[in-house]
């Protein structure tokens, strides 16, 4: 087997050297937890590991430091005893979780300095946003039009790629506040415990609790977690933010009534995102809409207990509307006679404990039986909530009013009785199979799956306007067919339960054709959700498609446009308030076309989606299927809004949130607060600015990136899908193999049993790169094309520098990208290189990857004028500075393991050590998929 020197990787890019006045307390946090981690390595675990761990610490930073080469680093760690390898994985995971802490709480450290000078807001703040829409002086007309049916949801998907367990991030938490007071110059908790012993206790507790799950999550253990989030962050945050911003813009625009409904609205695709995952059911999507219900009404009783208590107000020292009044005799009860506002917030409560008698399959703490009737809505809900805030104002309690109340108020217009909604989705391939047996056994058609387009279309719209289903109870289906339509059904009975917020739309993914819309609509029809035989076609739920592959994204514009000429379906969209959905794939097209080519096709299909709504007289929302990667879509929230073309916002913006990425931004008030606050100044300065910056020099960009992209793109396909062997260079190079057996979600690593990279999902794809440090994902192709377009004439490399300026799309391409490449590691990854046994096969792929890596690099330092990959960006520039030489040695013992695994140790402490391996890696990384 070759030598890591063999491949020659090219040597380290070099790091942004930050002020260490400004970093010092950072440092001092890192080893303030550091030395206790360690104290308790030896404490646990005994000398000899500590001092293992520590001579790999310290051959660390000579690495770094170039003092000696890579490969005695990986001396230290050859045949290593299992037993001793597993404590040494733990503890430098366990140090990169404390880093994240540290590099939290220095965040927080440096945005307080910020603001305590008196500094302007910081761009990303509504404060920043509001300065910028005073300055544009826009009129209230222009406003209103923009923010019609205004929306901005965060849904938190079903690819649970966080690979903390619960008990490991609950801990991580306390860690966080505890340093939080010592960040406010606290020594002693508020129960006057001393905080560095408190400190000590956690991390100890930290080292005793196993890291990784022994079984694969259930699909119910995802319900419930992505459910925890309303307790931990949005039950506090969403109902204020959307409060905050109703009201700054009201005070801008006093004469237009915006924002009528709440802007902020969370989704979720735990329980209703079957493609690819079996483990979905009719059963499945009941218990995520159920569960979802019962949190929100569980919140709502514990909020009517408190006001309760805390409305003691006396009709002997204060008076009341006469609503009230009525509203408190509802109730029948004689005590308290001179207490009306308890009286009626009983009234309240009980009718509510009505409700979710009806509506829920167990009724939740604190229920109250007062005989009463249920709501019908939560409008009516409101309308009681409406009475009480009335007479509060109007009798000298205003002050009452704003406080518990209010936000109940708001918590109850936003999260209604169904909490969030719940998108439906499943691959069009199954809608293809199941409807076409259903018009067989309707004897509607027997061969559907070879009819043509034209005819597909013909059938299905003329099935569509008929009022007879297409199959009834005693049909006998296939267990496919079965299923679909008893999940369907669930999905409508949520509707009929919870109301239509519960489930508003039905997703199809790779969406190819207007047959593909039509066939989701036959299902809906098929659970009794969508009538088009009536005057005026109805459905509650939103036929959404999914462009995910780069040649659907060129062509998404054309289905939209055909699907909205047919009279039927565009009734449909007009009984919606002329609102269509669009829903764009990022992970899908990178693995499909490479970074720059899926970055420039979806920016490619917005504009012309968006010039379909103009021409069609449609209100477009388009809904970002974004990873927590780079190589998924993600980075920074804010600037990848701002870099979408003109138009595509439009006061709309529905973003997926993923794994680790959920926790990072939404496991608690301050940081969920933070991140929501992004997502909506973007989506305001989007909708109401001018921010692409091109004016008449857009369309010679645009035709630039389309030479750019297609350049890579070529790139790109010679190595994923042309160079002989890359799959196995793939699976050797690697851990993607041993990657299902980490349980870090309910589903299958690919949507199909085969080794075919199109059909491996895109989460372990990229995760699988990135424990490599590969990183391939997020820039492979994209120096090649900068390289020979810019040869191919001169000043062309001004061109790039110019648009690199004033283009924000573009500055976040190569700002994302070089936040990968910075994360990436060509020595490291000759290490996993070594890994593939044919020789040939290892040096024609890696020699590729190296090269491009390479050439990459020197093109965005060209184009930016950046040494530093990281100079835009001094955050990360901290992270990589402080923490990465802590990764080198999980990176190494991977390696070690998984050639012991693969040459036939399959010992359990084996297998555990390379999931360990993983799990800290993405801890350290900060991504997983």
């Amino acid at each position: 087997m070759a030598e890591a020197s063999d491949l020659a990787p090219i040597g380290a890019v070099t790091r942004t050297q930050v002020g260490r006045e400004a970093t010092e307390p950072m440092r001092e946090d890192i080893r303030l937890l550091g030395t206790i981690l360690g104290l308790t390595v030896r404490e646990q675990s005994g000398d000899e590991v500590f001092d293992l761990v520590e001579r790999a610490r310290v051959e660390s930073f000579r690495v770094r430091r170039s003092e000696i080469d890579r490969a005695e680093l990986a001396e230290l760690f050859d045949g290593i005893d299992i037993h001793q390898a597993i404590p040494v994985i733990r503890a430098f995971t366990h140090f990169a979780l404390l880093a994240n802490v540290a590099e939290d709480i220095h965040r927080e450290r440096r945005r307080a300095v910020h603001v305590n000078a008196g500094a302007a807001p910081q761009d990303s703040t509504l404060a920043a946003t509001y300065l910028k829409l005073d300055a544009a002086r826009l009129d209230s007309a222009s406003v209103a039009d923009a923010l019609t049916g205004a929306l901005v949801s965060p849904v938190i998907t079903a690819h649970p790629t966080e690979t903390r367990r619960r008990t490991v991030f609950d801990t991580q938490h306390r860690i966080t506040e505890l340093m939080r007071l010592r960040l406010h110059g606290l020594s002693r908790t508020e129960a006057g415990r001393d905080i560095d012993n408190e400190l000590r206790r956690h991390i100890l507790t930290l080292w005793q609790t196993a890291l990784i799950r022994l079984s694969r999550l259930k699909i119910q253990d995802e319900i419930a977690v992505g459910l925890r989030y309303y307790r931990a962050a949005f039950f506090e945050v969403i109902p204020s933010i959307n409060a905050e911003v109703r009201a700054a813009l009201r005070r801008r625009w006093p004469d237009t009534p915006l924002l009528t409904e709440p802007i902020l609205r969370p989704g979720s695709w735990i329980g209703g995102d079957r493609d690819g995952n079996p483990n979905v059911t009719a059963e499945v999507v009941h218990l995520a809409t159920d569960s979802a219900a019962s949190t929100a009404i569980s919140y709502y009783f514990e909020q009517l207990v408190a006001l309760e208590q805390e409305l003691s107000l006396s009709a002997r020292l204060v008076s009341v509307s006469p609503e009230l009044t009525a509203l408190a005799e509802q109730g029948g009860e004689t005590a308290r006679a001179d207490e009306p506002y308890r009286r009626a917030v009983r009234v309240i409560h009980a009718r509510l404990t009505a409700t979710a008698t009806q509506i829920l399959d167990d009724l939740p703490e604190h229920g109250l039986d007062l005989g009463l009737s249920p709501y019908v809505s939560p409008q009516e809900l409101l309308a009681d909530l409406d009475v009480v805030d009335t007479s509060l104002r109007t009798h000298g309690s205003s002050v009452l009013a704003d406080d518990r109340l209010s936000a109940f108020r708001e918590a109850v217009h936003v999260f209604g009785f169904h909490l969030s909604g719940l998108d439906m989705r499943q691959n069009s391939e199954i809608h293809e199979e199941v409807v076409s047996e259903l018009l067989a056994w309707a004897g509607v058609h027997a061969d559907y799956r070879s009819l043509p387009e034209p005819e597909r279309v013909e059938i299905l719209v003329a099935e569509l306007r008929t009022r007879r289903p297409l199959v009834s109870a005693g049909a006998e289906l296939s267990e496919l067919a079965r299923k679909e339509l008893d999940i369907v059904t669930a999905a409508a009975r949520a509707v009929a339960t919870y109301g239509p917020g519960a489930v508003p739309n039905y997703i199809i993914s790779m969406c190819q054709s207007v047959s593909d819309m039509l066939e989701a609509a036959i299902l809906l029809k098929e659970a009794g959700l969508l009538d088009a035989s009536r005057p005026r076609p109805f459905c509650p739920v939103g036929i959404v498609p999914l462009f995910e592959t780069i040649d659907d994204l060129r062509h998404g514009s054309d289905i939209l446009e055909a699907a909205l000429k047919l009279p039927l379906y565009r009734a449909l969209v007009s009984s919606r308030g002329e609102s269509q959905e669009v829903m764009l794939g990022y992970s899908d097209s990178n693995k499909d076309g490479g970074y720059l080519a899926a970055n420039w096709a979806l920016y490619r299909a917005e504009l012309d989606l968006v010039e379909s709504a103009r021409k069609t007289g449609i209100r477009l929302r388009l809904f970002h299927g974004r990873g927590g990667t780079v190589g998924r879509g993600g980075g920074p929230s804010y600037d990848a809004i701002l870099a979408q073309p003109p138009g595509a916002v439009s006061g709309s913006l529905r973003i997926t949130e993923q794994g680790e990425v959920i926790a990072a931004k939404y496991a608690e008030p301050r940081t969920a607060h933070r991140n929501l606050e992004t997502l909506l100044a973007a989506t305001l300065e989007s909708t109401l600015l001018d921010v692409e910056g091109l004016g008449e020099i857009a369309t010679a960009a645009y035709e630039v990136l389309d030479d750019l992209a297609e350049r890579a793109q070529r790139a790109y396909r010679d190595l994923v899908h042309e160079t002989p062997g890359f799959v196995e260079y793939f699976k050797a190079s690697t851990p993607v193999s041993e990657i299902g057996a980490l349980n870090i979600g309910s589903r299958p690593t690919s949507r199909k049993p085969t080794t075919s990279i199109a059909d491996l999902r895109a989460i372990p794809w990229v995760l699988a790169w990135s424990q490599s440090r590969v990183m391939l994902p997020g820039w492979y192709g994209t120096g090649t094309a900068f390289e020979q377009w810019i040869s191919d004439g001169d000043g062309r490399l001004e061109v790039l520098q110019r648009l690199y300026v004033q283009w924000p799309f573009f500055r976040t391409v190569l700002s994302n990208m070089a936040q990968v490449l910075a994360k990436s590691d060509m020595g490291l990854a000759a290490r996993y290189a070594e890994l593939v046994e044919d020789k040939d096969l290892r040096h024609r792929v890696f020699d590729k990857i190296v090269a491009e890596h390479d050439r990459t690099i020197a093109m965005h330092q060209l184009i930016t004028g950046h040494e530093d990959l990281l100079a835009d960006n001094p955050a990360l520039a901290r992270s990589v500075f402080n923490r990465f030489p802590y990764l080198e040695p999980l990176n190494h013992l991977q390696v070690e393991l998984l050639r012991r695994y693969r040459s036939g140790d399959q010992a359990e402490l084996v297998q555990r050590g390379i999931l360990l391996t993983m799990s800290g890696l993405a801890t350290a990384l900060r991504n997983s998929g």
